[in-house]
């Protein structure tokens, strides 16, 4: 009888914890398993890399924050779930049945735990949806085998140490602690071994037995990850622009819906709805919306203005498609009609973007894009009176033009040469605050345009082209009639 009850809770289990009707253009193993061995072929010889999962990162309380996977491990394993380690070894290591070159440690099915916070792959999840066959639970990375001082460099990514310790004997905090005293991380000097526990030994200067450390790497794993995600897979450039597309979308949709009396989370709300509406499964970073001098604040993610009235309303935002982030900006009148000032000031900025995405072509270093956006920024602000000279230093264009975008939206990439099938983005602008040594008739306008650009052999292909750059497409769309505008809510004491 107690058989048959157990055989019947484990079918009400698997009927509930059933994914059905999900995406089915996710990333495939086959895909992550390419990576791992891309990885592996630009490992030093006899070494081992190691790689945990993300924390679960607390919001307040028994609450915790919607879970994202460290990008990395993503990329390597497709695995979603925290409490995790993935071990890659240079080459082929010598097991009891058969050799093998990776061992990977997951989260444990637990029918309780699932009950409450959703389907876990197991091991047997892991094996045939991730394509992995050598696959343990996380306990099971407490007592590993792994002879870490026979390797010569152990390859690691900063630890952060920004976990919390739980109940579970097997969670990320344990499995890292382990993972430290195993290869005595943390420690400058060898440490002193008995003359029974000489596995793998040489002598002191002073003729002591003492244990062979291996040296513990961080450099190297992280430039090895830079040079491989800076430059997208078919695959991979699918989904970013995807994301692209969806994020340009609702650009589209909020000038359309744009008026003085919206506040800045409003404005945030049609975006992040559009994102949803496409299937986003998150905002690639927190969504920036700023109205006149918000603006100029650079990551202003506050949103908390009640009416944009007839500023400019800067919109940085990006929707995060299956892992992969776009960053796409734009600036707009919140009336429809950019004022004298701001539109010269628009159109100084989207004259600078032009230039900067002609610069983004392969073979060009990718600070080309910099160069190209000051020089006309620098040389516009002259003419136009706010600096004295295209020489003068000033603070109105504080950051950079290009950044890699991908798994992250500040992307894994070296920085050098453009290559084809990278995705960077081109974003100059200009930011005027209240009370700068400028004619008051400035203060306040803040303008960024941002697109994410496809390097190709043939030239930059502007994958955000959707939404509107130039101001009198802009003014023209805002004139169209949104779909939001007949939607009303109650209003409420």
């Amino acid at each position: 009888m107690k058989s048959i009850l157990n055989c019947l809770l484990l079918l009400f289990f698997t009927s509930i914890f059933a994914q059905e009707g999900i995406p089915t253009d996710y990333l495939s193993s086959e895909f992550h398993k390419s990576r791992r061995d891309a990885y592996r072929s630009e490992m030093p010889t006899n070494s081992v890399a190691v790689f945990f999962a993300n924390p679960v990162r607390n919001r307040a309380n028994d609450v915790e924050y919607v879970y994202h996977q460290d990008p990395n491990f993503y990329y390597l394993t497709g695995y979603k779930e925290p409490h995790a380690v993935l071990v890659i070894f240079s080459e082929d290591q010598k097991g009891e049945n058969a050799d093998y070159n990776e061992l990977f440690y997951v989260q444990e099915k637990n029918e309780r735990a699932e009950m409450w916070t959703g389907r876990r792959l197991g091991t047997e999840g892991a094996h045939d949806e991730l394509g992995f066959e050598n696959v343990f639970n996380g306990k099971e990375f407490l007592e590993n085998k792994i002879d870490f001082n026979a390797y010569d460099q152990v390859l690691i990514t900063t630890f952060h140490d920004d976990y919390r310790d739980t109940r579970d004997p097997a969670d990320l905090a344990s499995l890292i602690e382990h993972f430290k005293k195993q290869t005595n991380y943390g420690k400058s000097s060898p440490k002193q071994v008995s003359n029974k526990n000489v596995n793998n030994i040489e002598l002191n200067q002073g003729g002591e037995v003492q244990a062979k450390i291996s040296r513990i790497e961080t450099g190297t794993s992280e430039k090895i990850m830079a040079k491989l995600r800076q430059v997208k897979t078919p695959k991979e450039l699918k989904l970013l622009t995807k994301a692209v597309k969806i994020s340009a979308q609702g650009q589209r949709e909020i000038m359309k819906a744009m008026h003085p009396g919206m506040s800045e989370t409003e404005i945030q709300g049609i975006h992040e709805y559009v994102y949803k509406k496409y299937g986003s499964e998150y905002e690639g970073y927190p969504s920036i919306v700023g109205a006149g001098s918000n603006g100029c604040v650079l990551h202003y993610i506050e949103n908390s203005k009640t009416k944009v009235e007839n500023d400019l309303v800067l919109m940085d935002l990006g929707a995060e498609y299956h892992g992969y982030t776009a960053d796409v900006t734009r600036t707009i009148p919140a009336n429809g009609k950019f004022s004298s000032e701001q539109k010269q000031i628009y159109d100084l900025v989207y004259q600078a973007q032009e230039a900067g995405i002609a610069a983004a072509t392969a073979g060009s270093e990718i600070q080309g894009t910099h160069a190209a956006t000051s020089q006309v920024i620098n040389e516009g602000l002259a003419e136009l009176g706010i600096i004295e000279n295209a020489e003068e230093k000033h603070r109105y264009f504080p950051h950079g033009t290009s950044h890699y975008i991908g798994l992250d939206v500040h992307d894994a990439g070296l920085y050098g040469i453009l290559e084809p099938n990278m995705v960077i983005t081109v974003e100059p602008g200009i930011y005027i605050p209240e009370g700068s040594a400028c004619d008051e008739k400035w203060w306040g306008i803040a303008v960024r345009i941002e697109d994410d650009i496809l390097i190709t052999e043939d030239g930059p292909v502007n994958l955000s082209v959707d939404a509107p750059r130039k101001s009198k497409e802009i003014e023209a769309l805002m004139k169209e009639t949104s779909p939001f505008a007949h939607y009303k809510l109650p209003i409420l004491d």
